[in-house]
C-alpha cells in the first residue's frame, strides 16, 4: 500500500455513476414491487452501501477508511430503460474515497441484476465510472464527459 501517514486528514469526497440496461417489462414489474425475489431496489441500495464499507476487503491495496456519508441513489429511467445508479461516499482522511463510490455502484448494479435474473437474464451492467472528486492533493476534479 502507498504510505499516506505523512499526509493531513482532509475533507475527501466522490461520486460515481453507472447505469444497468434491460427491457421494458422487467423495468416495469421492478417498479411495480412484483420481482420474484421481492425488494429490488431497497435491496441493492443496501448492497451498494454495504459494499463501500468493504472495500478495503475487496481491493487489493485499497486503504480500510472511516466512512462518515454513504448516499446511493437508484433511478429508473424509462428512456435507457434501466436503472441509474449514484454513489457519493465522504469522509475525513488521508487518502480519496474514489474506489468506494465506484464500489457502492458496482455492487448495487450486480445485486439488481441477482434480484431480476428471474425476470430477464439479458440486463447489462455499463458505464460505471468517476463524476466527482472532492479533496486531497489534486483538489476538485470532474468528469470532462
Amino acid at each position: 500500500m502507498v504510505d499516506v501517514s505523512t499526509k493531513d486528514a482532509t475533507l475527501r469526497q466522490a461520486t460515481a455513476t453507472g447505469i444497468i440496461t434491460m427491457q421494458p417489462d422487467t423495468l416495469s414489474t421492478i417498479q411495480q414491487g412484483n420481482a420474484p425475489k421481492g425488494d429490488v431496489i431497497g435491496t441493492a441500495r443496501l448492497a451498494g452501501i454495504m459494499a463501500a464499507k468493504q472495500t478495503s476487503n475487496l481491493i487489493p491495496l485499497c486503504h480500510p477508511l472511516p466512512l462518515k456519508k454513504i448516499e446511493l441513489a437508484i433511478e429508473p429511467d424509462a428512456a435507457i430503460p434501466g436503472y441509474s445508479i449514484t454513489a457519493t461516499v465522504k469522509t475525513k482522511s488521508e487518502t480519496g474515497v474514489e474506489m468506494e463510490a465506484l464500489t457502492a455502484v458496482s455492487d448495487a448494479a450486480l445485486t439488481l441484476y441477482d434480484m431480476a435474473k428471474a425476470l430477464e437474464k439479458n440486463m447489462r451492467i455499463c458505464n460505471i465510472h468517476l463524476v466527482e472528486k472532492i479533496g486531497g492533493k489534486s483538489g476538485h476534479w470532474q468528469n470532462p464527459g
